[in-house]
């Protein structure tokens, strides 16, 4: 064992071993094995250990697996390990995981069947796959095709695509979608639509030849071969097919769950159609054909819908309906033929009972009598040599012959529908190349094989030796084209299977002879067999247990046939009889059918292989009798005749092998059986394909991959300049054995395994390398933590130590305080106890001294209270007299006053019935207020009059204390005198006693009135609460009122402002769409143009006369019949175009013309009414909700200043009122009851009631809000004014409440129109009073600056002062001169629009006037009479901007201006749109002559030119960047100049006086407009041819930073590497070429603005051809080219920022590749992971973002792949996204160009011709 092998088996190594279910399982080695050890111990995965016994005589080892990283490569052969398990594992992975159901395997594409609809194969998908190298995307079979299309035109030699598979596999929908691509991508040569037709042949062919098995609902039960022609352009011309061993028994017999064709249930499905009546059918279950297989019904298949598919396509290839009820006249007879009951007669004959309803259908379908069939049904002619005679024929018998017939006729018609399919698509075009479609059965093995199979088996084994030798040959030239030795491979070689077929007594031989022999049976055929292969062929065996079966050794596997059945199948015998009833039918199209039978070279018509080619059919000899049975072929020889004429095309073409796998028995999408997949990699050759590879050098690198891949493998050293000599030092110190690789010109070979062995060496060291990396990284983590935790230590060290010595000296502290707090205790107890003893003596003192100066006190107060005692006996004597006299008098004055109040009330009472009282009340509160005010005040003067009689009572009662007092004191005098009059003393004792009893209840009532005082204060203070109440009650209504009047304002406002903002934005996007449409008819008439052109040309050859005509076919109303180059031969064209062509095609050439015009047209018009509506719509929008606007605020502010100003008044009142009770609060004379009370009470309640009724309006008003808010909206002032005054005339007339209050209303809305007119006035006022002051103001300023100035200039000396004089003169002079400049402007517009005007209606005049005459004026001199005179004048003699040219001239012009103009020269030496300049400067001579034929002219022959140099030179970017560059200035200035206020703006006085005086060109600026629009998708045309080839090159494959995307094995499939070589294309590529792109517009002058949408239509393009490459190539989803992605990215928009085109939009376009690369970089494992995905990919669709997941790959063993699970997670989250399923982005789309106007500010009179431009015949005016 060599050291590479003992390196690959060790510990953790992972091996297949065989296994019975899944054939090969993965397990993992757990110990290492070594040389001589006699079983390997395995663990597998689901954790079993398992002992793997290796075989003791071969010791070989199981298959090693591929590195992970190698697992679902697009190219089987690039895997390291090239073996069965590898293969099958592989794609399984794909298959399953990833969903891709195409893999390469060498040559051979794999395709494995989903049972599944996926969207892969739309037209977006086809264009991707076009022009492409095969390797460079995913495996397809669009790439197949492409690959098929570009060898035919490339090398020019016929291409074959050869799919095979077993049934289910796929076969016919490969083969379908192969020409699908071919029909897309070439066209058609003509207008016949040839690719439709082909396609179309495809639901018959289904029709006809399809059927249910148990494994495909859609099975092929024949082969085909489809030759599709093309013309020396590469365009289909027609189309050939052959077809090959139609299954006749499936017309008679089907096997459970199986059907017949699909044409029989299609008939009975829709045999309730009226035209089907007669045909007599019904329900599939009727009929014995179509029954049997039990199962009439597919899944999801409307047969009577399929039946209208096919009878389009019949329709669509020429095959009209009444050939088409004749066909289906003929299924319905055979199926009625089958439900014919043949009875038992006796042992030897049978008989079909009389008047059998389906025989009797039978003959009246096909036109025969009823007892010929009958009879020839049940009998038989035999012919001897003298005589013949009729045999009656056993029921078996004649029920086999019924079912011959049935399958004859069939056969026949299938014939004739591939004939005339045929006919349909053959052509008269000669055929330059074919490429073939080869549609064929695979290898079939069952339980019962018979002749069918036999015949299959025998095809693929020649078909198999075919692709051996071809795979053989591919690997042959490799080789020698690499120059390196080669040995002989050895492969299976399957001649001699192939030998015992085909050759000289070989089966079909003997087969034939046996059939040739009177009395030959299957088992006499087996014997022969026996005898003559059994000993002598290995491959021939016999089984043991039959003598009536044989086994062949086939290629792919053993196959035992039955030899039952063999002779009569190959015979295909059908009676004669029978066939000769048919022949004399009345049925057209039966007879028809049967007209070759003698010609025929087989007894049944149908030779398999033939199906309407005659020339595969084998022409017997006509001078012998065709229908002697010795010159009858059979079956097999006929189809080995076939089979060799296919394998001669075949060889003669370049084939393509499609192998089509089954991946399951049970139709179950994306399930994956391995049994099954192994069985038919083996059978179809996809393991020899493996096998021939693996015996050579499978593994193939270029030096530059190689070095790049494997450089970590390479020390500094081994590192040279020469990278071929780097590869091989390094190869021969890692490989050994040197036999294990070769060195060939450009690449390296390595054997199988090697590339394993060499990435583990390169795992290895990388792992080895990120150890070394870990391990110093963790070094570097331990340090620093432990220099961390040393750091911290220290820190806790230094705290401690810290911490220890403050507490030191935290006891010092307390130590020393201690001492210092006993010292002053100590020193407190002392002086406490000195103060004890000091303060008790004190005390003492104090006693003593206070008891003295009581006992003196109480002998000074006992004379004093005597005293007092005197005075206040003395006061109430006096008190008595004086209070009797006052209460006379009061008594008095209240008497007085009730007589008189009681008058007032009376009063009062009798104007309160009056209506002059209710009138004061209508009016408002004032009244009462005042009344109310009034009262309170009296109340108030009553209450004062009461506290000025307190402050009485109380200074007499002070006055009387103190003579009491007095006398008191002089009873103290006398108090002696008291004593001895004791009983004296009692008596004043007692009266004293009496008086303090009064005095008592003076108090107490003085206290009852304070108390009633004050609750009738809180009484005022609750009511006047309960006002502020319901006041703030008010307030809040008329502020809910106000916000919800600003609520619905709002809500209104945001309504109109979104209804606009969604108008203005459907209308934009309708105008985009429109623009787009509009932009793509331009287009569309373009490409028509052209094309007529070309065919103008082609039919213009030498030799033919042509005549001067003025009428062109080609004129239309935007080119305004002027086409000067082509307008005078299109008559006599018209003539050679019969001749040479088809008339029928100019006819509809022009009649696509006019309609095209007709709809450009059409279209623009309603574009401009599209236009002409948003702005009505715009403007009538704004206008009404200014006025509703206005109307509700006018009438809300009204409202609301009524209501406030009702609400101050109420509140001022309230105001007054709780001051005047607030006053009144210490009176007595308010209190209750009384009768100022009474009438405050009434005042108050009548307040309330007013305030009662102000609420009721209040809530009216916000009832009526609504309805009043919309009558206001609408109502007109004429009609307001009109209705006030009727009002007011109807006052004196109305008598009831309710008409006065509606009165009162009208007033209350006259009296608020009038005030909102005064409040209009009042604003026009006040703004006229404002402008007046400012020009006061003004005047002011201007007063006050002379007057600086002229103080300034009296300050000045003499000669100064008079400069600054003149200095300000002339700066006053100017201001005024341009004032009147400005104004002088104003009037020159309105007097040019007064012109245009006045022009307008003169010729309108004129043609009235025309019309009306009897004389032949034209109009253009009647224009011309009212010109002249106003224009001559205004032109000065040396005025410039005009360039004149005589008539002849114009042809000069243009060609030396546009047609033999070269860009470079101009666009360098001279100004931009020069050109531009100079043809606008001619247009405006014309002009100023009114010459109109001279403008209509020169404008078409320049637009015609332009034409004409862009189709000449179309190709050239430069050529169509500068035209674009002067079509758009030349539009521009024709805006500029029209004169229109719009495009005045930004002009000069003397760009004004340059505009156009005479012509409206506005039409011409539209034609221009078109003309603009075309040369621009030109443009972006050339553009995308340039960058096209750039873009996937720069973007993807380039390693833009080196070494970061590691390179993987390719293959046979070569990809384009990614390494930059000499014309590879890189980023740095692209942006120079966008440098180009924008340098060659700026210098032509190009817009900006045009430019911006130049380069947003390149980065749209870049980005979308990018992703789509991306989502097609599985190879560069991974993580590093994520990374290269963005790096490209990054450097566009650098790029970008560089040209200050950030804001054009560009970088926009670029986001959905942006969330593609950001998608292959994130993390994709959790669900925080897919929620983040799903954030971040808003530009992608779900389709793209599940695409990317499953295509993502990982280029090193570091990286993951995306698990099932989390693709599903992915997939639940974005379901509810509504977004279109299409994959790909649209290439072809451009975007709506626009051109803003942009003016120039170069004068026309400075611009100068230089003489290179040769138009020294202009002249300057």
């Amino acid at each position: 064992m060599n050291r590479e092998l003992a390196y690959m088996f060790v510990d953790c190594a992972r091996v297949w071993i065989p296994d019975v279910e899944d054939v090969w399982k993965s397990a993992e080695l757990s110990k290492d094995y070594k040389n001589g050890d006699a079983s390997l111990q395995l663990m597998l995965e689901d954790g079993t250990n398992l002992e793997h016994k290796l075989d003791p005589k071969t010791k070989n080892l199981p298959y090693l697996r591929n590195p992970d990283i190698l697992v679902g490569e697009n190219d089987l052969t690039a895997l390291s390990y090239l073996h069965e398990p590898a293969v099958l594992h592989n794609l399984k992975v794909r298959f399953i995981d990833s969903k891709l159901i195409y893999t390469y395997c060498g040559i051979v594409l794999v395709a494995i069947n989903p049972y599944e609809t996926l969207p892969i194969y739309g037209t977006d998908i086809i264009n991707a796959y076009s022009g492409q190298n095969m390797g460079d995307m995913d495996p397809h079979i669009f790439a197949v095709a492409e690959e098929a299309y570009k060898q035919m035109a490339r090398d020019e030699r016929n291409q074959s695509i050869i799919v095979s598979g077993e049934s289910g596999a796929g076969k016919t929908v490969s083969a379908k979608y192969a020409m699908r691509y071919f029909a897309t991508v070439s066209g058609s040569a003509s207008e016949a639509n040839v690719e439709e037709k082909v396609l179309a042949s495809n639901p018959i062919m289904e029709a006809i030849g399809n059927a249910k098995t148990t494994r495909n609902d859609n099975s092929s039960r024949f082969g085909k071969y489809i030759e599709i022609g093309f013309d020396n352009r590469y365009r289909i011309i027609g189309a050939n097919m052959r077809t090959y061993l139609l299954e006749k028994s499936r017309v008679v017999f089907q096997a459970d769950e199986e059907r017949n064709y699909h044409i029989f249930y299609q008939l009975c499905a829709s045999s309730h159609l009226p035209e089907f009546k007669n045909l007599k059918l019904s329900n599939a279950n009727d009929f014995l054909y179509t029954r049997q297989g039990c199962s009439p019904v597919i899944d999801g298949v409307d047969d009577s819908k399929e039946l209208g598919t096919t009878r389009h396509a019949f329709s669509l290839l020429g095959i009209n309906e009444s050939y088409q009820m004749g066909l289906f006249q003929v299924l319905a007879a055979i199926l009625h033929l089958g439900n014919v009951q043949i009875k038992d007669k006796d042992s030897d004959s049978s008989i079909i009972p009389t008047n059998n309803h389906h025989l009797t259908k039978f003959c009246e379908l096909v036109g025969v009598t009823y007892e010929d069939m009958a009879q020839w049904l049940c009998h038989r002619k035999l012919k001897t040599a003298s005589e013949t005679y009729i045999k009656t024929l056993p029921r078996l018998q004649a029920t086999n012959a019924r079912d011959a017939l049935s399958k004859h006729i069939y056969a026949k018609l299938f014939n004739w529908i591939v004939e005339h399919v045929n006919k349909a698509l053959i052509t008269n075009i000669k055929q330059h190349s074919f490429i073939g479609v080869l549609d064929i059965y695979g290898f079939e093995t069952f339980e019962i094989n018979s002749f069918e199979q036999f015949c299959i088996n025998y095809a693929n084994e020649k078909l198999q030796q075919q692709f051996n030798m071809h795979v053989f040959k591919l690997e042959q030239e490799e080789y020698m084209k690499e120059q390196i030795p080669w040995t002989l491979i050895d492969f299976y070689d399957n001649q001699p299977c192939i030998n015992l077929i085909e050759a000289k007594m070989g089966v079909l031989d003997l087969l034939d002879e046996e059939c040739r022999m009177p009395k030959g049976s299957d088992d006499s055929w087996a014997q022969k067999l026996y005898n003559t292969h059994l000993k002598t062929c290995s491959l021939f065996e016999k089984p043991r247990m039959s003598n009536r079966a044989f086994i062949i050794q086939h290629f792919a596997d053993k196959v035992e046939y039955q030899c039952d059945g063999f002779l009569e199948k190959n015979k295909d015998t059908v009676n004669e009889e029978q066939i000769k009833v048919l022949k004399a039918s009345k049925f057209d199209l039966l007879v028809e059918l049967f007209q070759d039978e003698g010609k025929a070279t087989t007894p049944t018509g149908q030779p398999p292989g033939m199906g309407g080619r005659t020339r595969l059919s084998v022409k017997p000899d006509k001078s012998r009798d065709t229908s002697s049975k010795e010159h009858k072929k059979t079956v097999g020889c006929q189809f080995r005749n076939s089979l060799q004429m296919l394998m001669e095309t075949l060889n003669a073409t370049t084939p393509h092998y499609v192998r089509c796998i089954k991946p399951n028995d049970f139709k179950q999408a994306f399930s994956f059986d391995p049994k099954r997949a192994v069985q038919q990699l083996r059978a179809c050759g996809v393991l020899e394909t493996i096998r021939i590879s693996a015996a050579g050098f499978p593994s193939r690198w270029t030096y530059q991959e190689f070095f790049s891949r494997y450089r970590v493998l390479m020390k500094q050293k081994d590192v040279l300049s020469d990278k071929k000599l780097t590869c091989r030092n390094v190869l021969e110190k890692l490989v050994e054995d040197q036999d294990k690789y070769q060195f060939g010109k450009t690449k390296i070979f390595f054997r199988a395994g090697q590339v394993a062995y060499l990435e583990k060496l390169r795992a290895d060291k990388l792992r080895a390398a990120c150890i070394r990396i870990q391990k110093t990284i963790r070094c570097w983590l331990a340090r620093k933590k432990y220099l961390r935790k040393r750091d911290a230590a220290i820190t806790i060290q230094r705290f401690t130590r810290g911490y220890q010595a403050r507490c030191l000296a935290k006891f010092m502290r307390r130590t020393q305080a201690a001492t210092i707090i006993q010292k002053y205790q100590k020193m407190y107890v002392a002086r406490k106890r000195y103060r004890q003893k000091q303060a008790a003596a004190l005390a003492i003192q104090t006693i003593l001294r206070s008891y003295m100066a009581r006992q003196k006190y109480q002998a000074l107060l006992r004379e004093h209270k005597a005293v007092i005692i005197q005075k206040h006996a003395r006061g109430w004597l006096a008190r008595c007299w004086y209070k009797r006299c006052l209460s006379s008098i009061v008594y008095l004055q209240c008497c007085t006053r009730r007589m008189i109040a009681r008058r007032e009330l009376k009063k009062l009472k009798i104007e309160a019935r009056s209506v002059e009282h209710f009138k004061k009340l209508n009016k408002g509160m004032e009244n009462k207020i005042m009344q109310l005010q009034r009262k309170i005040d009296e109340q108030t003067k009553e209450n004062k009059s009461v506290n000025e009689k307190l402050t009485g009572l109380e200074n007499t009662y002070t006055t009387e204390s103190e003579r009491l007092r007095g006398e008191l004191g002089r009873l103290r005098g006398v108090e002696e005198e008291a004593k001895s009059k004791g009983n004296q003393v009692k008596c004043l004792l007692e009266e004293l006693e009496k008086l303090k009893k009064e005095l008592r209840t003076t108090k107490q009532e003085k206290k009852t009135i304070e108390d009633w005082s004050q609750s009738y204060k809180g009484e005022m203070e609750k009511l006047v609460s309960e006002l502020k109440d319901q006041n703030g009650l008010l307030k809040t209504e008329k502020d809910d009122l106000n916000r919800l009047i600003q609520e619905q304002n709002q809500q209104m406002t945001e309504k109109m402002a979104r209804a606009i903002a969604a108008e203005t934005q459907q209308l934009e996007t309708d105008l985009n769409e429109e623009r787009s449409r509009y932009q793509n008819l331009l287009t569309e008439h373009l490409r028509l143009e052209e094309k007529f052109d070309d065919l103008k040309e082609h039919i213009s050859k030498p030799g033919h006369r042509r005549t001067d005509s003025t009428h062109s076919s080609n004129e239309s109303e935007y080119t305004f019949n002027s086409e000067f180059a082509e307008s005078e031969d299109a008559s006599h064209a018209a003539e050679d175009l019969t001749r040479g062509m088809d008339t029928s095609l100019t006819l509809k050439l022009q009649k696509r013309l006019k309609e095209l015009e007709q709809e450009k047209q059409s279209l623009r018009n309603e574009l401009e009414n599209k236009e002409e509506q948003f702005q009505r719509a715009r403007a009538r929008d704004e206008s009404e909700f200014k006025k509703a606007r206005g109307a509700e605020l006018e009438y809300e502010s009204l409202k609301r200043q009524e209501l406030e100003s009702e609400n101050k008044k109420l509140k001022h009142n309230l105001a007054d009122m709780r001051k005047s009770l607030l006053g009144s609060a210490a009176s007595s004379a308010g209190a209750p009851g009384s009768p100022a009370y009474k009438v405050l009470l009434d005042q108050l309640n009548s307040s309330c009631e007013e305030l009662e009724v102000r609420k009721e309006e209040v809530l009216i008003l916000r009832s009526q809000l609504v309805s009043q808010k919309e009558a206001m909206q609408h109502k007109d002032e004429k009609e307001t004014m009109t209705e006030v005054a009727v009002h007011v005339e109807d006052v004196s007339k109305l008598k009831d409440a309710d008409e006065l209050k509606q009165a009162y209303i009208g007033l209350k809305d006259t009296n608020r129109l009038l005030e909102h007119q005064l409040q209009t006035q009042r604003r026009s006022y006040d703004s006229e009073v404002e402008s007046l002051r400012g020009e006061l103001q003004n005047v002011k300023e201007e007063n006050n600056r002379q007057q600086q100035l002229l103080a300034q200039n009296l300050q000045l000396p003499p000669e100064a002062r008079i400069e600054a004089s003149l200095q300000h003169e002339i700066t006053r002079l100017t201001n005024e001169n341009l004032d009147l400049m400005e104004q002088l402007e104003k009037q020159d517009r309105t007097i040019r629009k007064l012109k245009k005007q006045l022009k307008v209606y003169s010729k309108r005049i004129g043609e009235m006037g025309a019309g009306q005459a009897e004389g032949q004026t034209s109009p253009g001199q009647m224009v011309d009479e009212p010109i002249r005179p106003v224009n001559i004048p205004r032109r000065e003699k040396d005025f410039q901007g005009m360039l004149e040219y005589k008539k002849e001239d114009e042809m000069k012009l243009v060609k030396n201006l546009i047609l033999e103009l070269k860009p470079r020269g101009v666009a360098v030496n001279l100004i931009p749109g020069l050109p531009a300049y100079i043809l606008f400067m001619c247009v405006r001579h014309a002009d100023y002559l009114n010459d109109d034929q001279k403008v209509r002219t020169l404008l078409t022959s320049t637009i015609n030119s332009i034409k004409k140099i862009l189709k000449k030179r179309g190709d050239d970017f430069e050529t169509v960047s500068f035209w674009l560059a002067n079509t758009c200035r030349f539009l521009h200035c024709l805006k500029q100049y029209s004169g229109d206020d719009v495009f005045m703006k930004h002009n000069t006085s003397r760009q004004n006086e340059h505009c156009l005086s005479n012509f409206d060109l506005t039409e011409y600026r539209s034609v221009i407009s078109d003309l603009a629009i075309q040369i621009y998708q030109q443009l972006i045309k050339c553009m995308e041819n340039t960058l096209q080839p750039m873009i996937v090159s720069g973007m993807l494959e380039h390693e833009t930073i080196q070494g970061v995307s590691g390179v993987k094995p390719t293959g046979l499939r070569k990809r384009t590497s990614s390494i930059a070589d000499e014309g590879t294309y890189t980023l740095d590529s692209i942006l120079r070429q966008l440098n180009a792109f924008h340098s060659t517009m700026c210098q032509h002058g190009t817009d900006p603005e045009l430019i911006k949408q130049v380069v947003k239509q390149q980065f749209y393009v870049i980005g979308a051809v990018t992703l789509n490459n991306l989502l097609l190539r599985k190879d560069m989803c991974s993580w590093s080219k994520g990374m290269q992605i963005r790096y490209n990215v990054s450097q566009l928009e650098e790029w970008l920022r560089d040209k200050n085109l950030m804001n054009c939009g560009a970088k926009e376009t670029l986001e959905p590749l942006i969330q593609a690369a950001q998608l292959l970089q994130v993390k994709k494992k959790t669900d925080e992971d897919a929620k983040a995905i799903c954030s971040m990919c808003l530009a992608l669709t779900t389709a793209q973002i599940v695409k990317v997941l499953n295509l993502y790959t990982p280029v090193n063993e570091f990286e993951e792949r995306v698990s099932v699970s989390f693709i599903r997670n992915i997939q639940t989250r974005l379901r509810d996204r509504c977004e279109s399923p299409q994959l790909l982005m649209d290439t072809k789309m451009i975007y709506p160009i626009t051109f803003p106007f942009n003016p120039s500010s170069l004068a026309l009179e400075s611009i100068q011709i230089p003489s290179s431009l040769n138009l020294s015949f202009l002249t300057r005016v």
